[in-house]
């Protein structure tokens, strides 16, 4: 399958595509809001958002006009243009990259035969990292600039989560490159017209569903905002539309983490077996309601992580990424390159090889991945529990012999000369 021609559409389709992706987001964004907080309430037995609207429907909108009527306060000794600007930075960037998401194939408007993607890359993937890298400018930006030492240490926090996770994120993709042969989005999705790249490359999916939850700073990994130790993290200062564009900002990112994810391993817009079986699930307009099925399950993930899991330490969150993902990530893809270059040189049972080499990698993953959020073993509680009591006796220790002046004292009698 041909890559499809993208820069030949006239003016005014290439302005309604723009329209309808900025639509489809904001779109997204107001339902995932409501969505999430349905979601969290079933799942934590409580009726959730009930009364704007039927049922609560009118909720994520009756949010956004309250926090456009709101009063903006702006704290005193900031920097006023970094602080203001922060917000910007991060929205834009959160947009711009979902320009190279591909929802579906080349379809009829008006006549005109186009691709449902407003444009393409030779390096598509790198551009939506580029983009998501730069969106965290803003944060850590903000968190600087509210001259405060909360949203400091927020900021201070996303720019380790994002060095960190960038380089697990990107040698995830390493092996997708390498049996796409290319960095193209529409490029890839072609590459997997027979069978999707998560039964194929199971390790870089695992890898790639932890990290895309780490770059968001979504639950249980959102440390910049973390309202138990930061109060409410890097957007402290924020209040009224600035506010509410950090979390269009996350909503967004999170929509267009999802479509990656869905576009690398899940075969981006095409039908998921059984559809596939009849010809004309992957042609017309069949192909968005498969795409926007697939980006729809990603953010279900993401509202059901935060129902479950509490939020990790900070060192168990950089152990996670430095000890684990990356080294994991690395090993992989020396094993898929290794299958890569034996397919090359004509090794026909290539298939069947990586198949067995993903399952065994990616459960070793998923088990190792356990171990952050299971509950230590009695061995291991009860040696804590010695630890932090003889930690507390030498405190206490330490805390007497500084408050009660020592005098020297003659020495206690022995038992035999009590008994003498």
């Amino acid at each position: 399958m041909t890559s499809p021609i993208f820069g030949h559409d006239p003016w005014w389709l290439v302005g309604a595509k723009v329209l309808v992706v900025f639509a489809f987001l904001m779109l997204t964004v107001l339902v995932a809001i409501l969505a999430e907080r349905k979601l969290l309430g079933r799942m934590q037995l409580r009726p959730g958002p009930n009364r704007v609207g039927p049922k609560g429907a009118l909720q994520s909108l009756a949010d956004g006009v309250k926090l456009a009527l709101k009063e903006s306060i702006t704290p005193g000794g900031i920097d006023k243009f970094v602080y203001f600007a922060a917000p910007v930075i991060s929205a834009i960037p959160a947009f711009t990259a979902f320009a190279v998401i591909p929802f579906g194939p080349e379809v009829s408007v008006f006549g005109h035969r186009t691709p449902l993607q407003l444009t393409d890359l030779p390096v598509a993937v790198l551009f939506i990292l580029a983009m998501s890298a730069v969106g965290v400018y803003g944060i850590v930006l903000g968190g600087w600039a509210s001259g405060s030492t909360y949203p400091l240490l927020g900021g201070v926090r996303s720019t380790a989560q994002v060095i960190s996770y960038e380089v697990a994120m990107g040698l995830s993709f390493a092996a997708v490159f390498l049996y796409a042969g290319s960095m193209s989005t529409s490029e890839i999705i072609a590459k997997q017209d027979r069978v999707w790249y998560i039964f194929l490359l199971a390790p870089s999916f695992v890898v790639y569903l932890v990290s895309m939850v780490g770059e968001t700073n979504r639950a249980p990994f959102d440390l910049p905002e973390a309202e138990g130790e930061l109060v409410a993290g890097f957007h402290t200062e924020y209040s009224s539309l600035k506010f509410a564009m950090f979390m269009l900002a996350e909503y967004v990112n999170m929509t267009t983490v999802s479509a990656l994810a869905a576009t690398m391993f899940l075969g981006g817009w095409r039908a998921p077996w059984p559809l596939n079986m009849w010809a004309g699930a992957n042609t017309g307009w069949w192909p968005v309601l498969w795409f926007v099925g697939k980006v729809w399950l990603f953010l279900f993930i993401y509202f059901w992580l935060r129902a479950t899991l509490p939020r990790l330490r900070y060192d168990q969150f950089m152990a996670l990424g430095w000890k684990l993902l990356i080294p994991v990530s690395l090993i992989w893809v020396m094993i898929a390159g290794i299958i890569r270059a034996a397919k090359n040189e004509g090794f026909q049972y290539w298939t069947p090889t990586l198949v067995v080499s993903s399952a065994v990698v990616a459960i070793w993953l998923v088990f190792w991945l356990r171990k952050p959020f299971s509950a230590p073993s009695a061995r291991a509680s009860a040696r804590q529990e010695r630890k932090q009591l003889k930690q507390r006796e030498a405190e206490l220790a330490d805390v007497a012999a500084d408050e009660w002046p020592t005098f020297p004292t003659p020495p206690l009698p022995t038992k035999e000369k009590v008994r003498g």
